[in-house]
C-alpha cells in the first residue's frame, strides 16, 4: 500500500479497504482491491464478490478461488503436459454432518485399495485436497501406516500423493500472470532458514523450464498473485503445490531481495489494473480454462491469451450485430402502416 502511494500516480492512491455494510448490487468504490484474508473470512469472499459484480477489479479472482482445489489442478497440470506427483482423491474417513450411508451408495465399498496404492506407491504423503499451510499433513511409509493416519483426519477430504524425493526444490512467486520470481528453497529446513540453502546456482536450462511451466499454469488457472513449488528429480520439476493464491510473502521468512521483488511487482501491478479499470465491467482474471471452455475450443492448441480476447471480441461484435438487425426488424414489425384513415384520425376528447 505504502508503495503505491509512494509512486504518486495521478488519480490513483491506496488504503486499506474498509467496510461499513455490503448491499446486493452495490459498489465498495474501489477500483482493485488486493484481497489477503477471504480465504480465513467467508463474509469478505461474499462482499468481493458483490464488488466484481459492480466492475471493482479483485486480486485474486474470489469466483474461481471458490471452486478451484488443488486435485483439479493436478488434473489440469496433467492435461497441459506439466510435471506433477502421482495423485489420488480419497474421500472422507467419516461421514460429513447431515448425511448417512444411503447419500453414498454410489461409492464402492471397499475401494480398490490395491490398484491405489500400486498407482502412487511408498512413501506418500497424505494431506487435504483443498487445504494450505501444512495443515493436516502426514508422510505415510506403508498402507498400515495410512489406516492409522486416515482414522484422524475425521471428514477431511484427502490426496494421496507420490513421494518425490528431490535433488532440488523452488518456490515461484508469480504475479500478474507473467512476472515470475524463482527462488531455489529447502522445505526440510526450519522455517526461517528455507531460502538460506547453500546449493549452487541452478542451471540455466532448468529455471526456463520452471518458468515455462509457472506462466502456463498461472495463465491457466487465471491467479494473478500464487506460488507454485517444483520438486526437482532426475531433471525433471514436478509441480509439487500451486494453489496458493495468498502465498506468504513476510519479510522475516522469504527474506529481502524477495519481499523487495513482491512488493515493487504487486504495486506495479495493481497500478496497472486500475488504469485498465473500467465502472460497470467485468473486471476480473478469467484463466485459459474456463475461457477455452466458453469459447468452445480446445484446452491447448494456441489458444492464447491474446487470442482468446480476439474471439471473445468477435464474438462480441457479431452478437451486437445480430441483436441491432433483429431489433430493427422488430420494430419494423411492430410499426403500423399509414393510411389516410390513421393518418388524418385525431384522438377522442376524454369525456369529464
Amino acid at each position: 500500500m505504502d508503495r503505491i502511494n509512494e509512486k504518486a500516480e495521478k488519480d490513483i492512491s491506496a488504503e486499506f479497504v474498509r467496510i461499513d455494510k455490503v448491499l446486493q448490487g452495490e459498489p465498495l468504490d474501489y477500483s482493485v482491491i488486493v484481497d489477503r484474508i477471504s480465504q480465513s473470512v467467508p463474509f469478505y469472499r461474499a462482499a468481493l464478490k458483490n464488488a466484481a459484480i459492480s466492475g471493482t477489479a479483485v486480486i485474486n479472482n474470489p469466483f474461481w478461488w471458490s471452486a478451484d482445489e488443488k486435485f483439479f489442478n493436478n488434473a489440469l497440470a496433467v492435461k497441459l503436459g506439466v510435471p506433477v506427483p502421482k495423485t489420488v482423491l480419497l474421500p472422507s474417513r467419516n461421514h460429513p454432518d447431515d448425511t448417512s450411508d444411503q447419500s453414498f451408495r454410489n461409492l464402492a465399498y471397499p475401494l480398490d485399495w490395491d490398484g491405489i496404492f500400486n498407482y502412487v506407491g511408498f512413501p506418500a504423503y497424505m494431506k487435504p485436497f483443498d487445504g494450505g499451510g501444512w495443515k493436516d499433513v502426514y508422510k505415510i511409509s506403508d498402507k498400515e501406516d495410512l489406516w492409522k493416519k486416515f482414522e484422524g483426519t475425521g471428514q477431511l477430504v484427502m490426496l494421496l500423493q507420490e513421494e518425490i524425493i528431490f535433488d532440488d526444490y523452488f518456490r515461484c512467486y508469480c504475479i500478474g500472470g507473467n512476472q515470475v520470481r524463482i527462488m531455489q528453497y529447502e522445505p526440510r529446513n526450519p522455517h526461517h532458514l528455507r531460502y538460506e540453502h547453500g546449493k549452487a546456482p541452478a542451471a540455466q536450462k532448468l529455471l526456463d523450464t520452471i518458468k515455462d511451466y509457472v506462466i502456463k499454469l498461472n495463465q491457466y488457472l487465471g491467479y494473478d498473485f500464487n506460488t507454485v513449488e517444483f520438486a526437482i528429480r532426475d531433471g525433471i520439476p514436478y509441480a509439487i503445490d500451486f494453489c496458493n493464491p495468498a502465498p506468504d510473502a513476510d519479510i522475516k521468512s522469504v527474506g529481502q531481495e524477495n519481499f523487495e521483488w513482491v512488493v515493487e511487482t504487486a504495486a506495479t501491478y495493481a497500478i496497472d489494473r486500475a488504469k485498465k479499470q473500467k465502472d460497470g465491467l467485468d473486471n476480473l482474471t478469467w484463466g485459459q480454462y474456463v475461457r477455452t471452455s466458453c469459447a468452445q475450443t480446445p484446452l491447448t492448441g494456441g489458444n492464447t491469451p491474446e487470442a482468446l480476447d480476439a474471439q471473445t471480441t468477435t464474438a462480441q461484435v457479431a452478437s451486437e450485430v445480430v441483436t441491432e438487425a433483429k431489433a430493427k426488424k422488430e420494430k419494423a414489425a411492430a410499426k403500423p402502416k399509414a393510411t389516410k384513415e390513421t393518418a388524418a384520425k385525431k384522438p377522442a376528447k376524454k369525456k369529464e
